[in-house]
């Protein structure tokens, strides 16, 4: 039975919610898929916990007790030792560790990651990783970095790899500004109440202006894009910030308290809907002319945005086999336990495919 080790970075809302569920069904894994899934490296941005048998249960009083000052080469030191697949997983939402995908391939780790940023830096680090992943022969899998664990990066990979031209790809992109827009739209709450409760709730980025600003869903756009065959940059995005001007550069904490001058711009928004109109961010690709557009638009309550519940995605997908009749793909768009799931989910492709490989050498 092949042994994987996992190294996870990031054990926040998404990261916790991970380590869980692999401990949960690892016996599964070596029952069904012949899997020894063991999570031997965990790291936040300070502090790393390493452990060849396998993370236990009680990690989380393990990592405040016997973790240790995170060094830039901490997992390196041990990965080369032993005979496993290696997967690193990046269940943070941080530039610095999407920089280091260079350096972890090298070191022969696969990648398995959450964090959008990593395949929406320049188009010349894009094409990097994938130079490095052939020749390699390593995987990154990051079916999450647009609609949680929804199959939408696949069905464009799969669309586009078999010649088909794709038209545009059009819908609500962020399932955390579905949930704040879907409550906003009917409740008789402040905007910025229902941010905060969205925070609380794992809905959104740890940085809720990731969300709020456009640009989580300019990079799920971009991700697409370049899947599409693009060749683009972040500033080439057309983006509608909700963020007031005073809080983009504000710290963490001072937007976090001063989040309340939001309400008056939305709440007008709001006001001057007609009847029947809800409020939705959307996301729109234009493949054909390369043009893309991050927006909040008053919609009707009957359409298929407007009639979003809770924190589902809605994704259109027009193609020569779907150009009238779009492929739409629905479903939960954000929250923990399905962008965990759907981490799990690429790390298990991972996984299996190592085995053949090594099946067929």
């Amino acid at each position: 039975m092949k042994q994987i080790h996992l190294y996870i970075f990031g054990i926040g809302n998404v990261g916790g919610t991970l380590i869980d569920q692999v401990l949960q069904s690892h016996s599964f894994f070596k029952q069904q898929h012949h899997i020894d899934l063991r999570i031997v490296g965990l790291a936040n941005s300070k502090r790393v916990l390493i452990d060849l048998e396998g993370i236990s249960l009680d990690w989380k009083e393990k990592f405040g007790t016997r973790s240790g000052i995170r060094e830039s080469d901490s997992f390196y030191k041990i990965s080369s030792l032993y005979d496993a697949t290696k997967i690193a997983v990046d269940a943070t939402a941080s530039k610095e560790v999407s920089l280091v995908y260079p350096e972890l391939l090298e070191n022969d780790f696969n990648i398995v990651t959450a964090n959008k940023i990593g395949n929406t830096l320049s188009q010349d680090f894009y094409d990097q990783i994938r130079t490095v992943l052939i020749s390699k022969n390593l995987q990154l899998e990051y079916e999450t970095n647009v609609g949680a664990g929804l199959p939408i990066i696949q069905s464009v990979k799969d669309l586009y790899s078999s010649g088909e031209q794709l038209f545009a790809i059009n819908g609500v992109f962020s399932g955390s500004l579905s949930y704040i827009f879907n409550r906003f739209s009917e409740e008789e709450k402040p905007f910025s109440e229902i941010v905060i409760e969205a925070l609380k709730e794992g809905y959104t980025e740890p940085d809720p202006r990731e969300d709020l600003s456009g640009n989580d869903v300019a990079r799920k756009l971009l991700v697409l894009a370049r899947e599409a065959g693009l060749k683009l940059e972040f500033d080439a995005i057309q983006i509608e910030s909700l963020v007031i001007p005073s809080l983009r550069t504000a710290s963490l904490n001072q937007f976090l308290e001063e989040v309340k001058s939001l309400d008056p711009v939305l709440q007008k928004k709001k006001n001057v809907l007609k009847e029947g109109e809800v409020l939705r961010h959307l996301g729109e690709l234009d493949v054909l002319n390369k043009q893309l557009k991050v927006s909040l638009k008053a919609v009707r309550k009957n359409s298929a945005a407007g009639q979003l519940k809770g924190s589902d995605g809605f994704f259109e997908i027009y193609s020569e086999s779907y150009a009238t009749n779009p492929l739409v793909i629905k479903g939960a768009g954000a929250g923990k336990a399905v962008t965990a799931r759907g981490l799990l989910s690429d790390i298990i492709k991972v996984s299996k495919t190592t085995q053949e490989v090594l099946m067929i050498r």
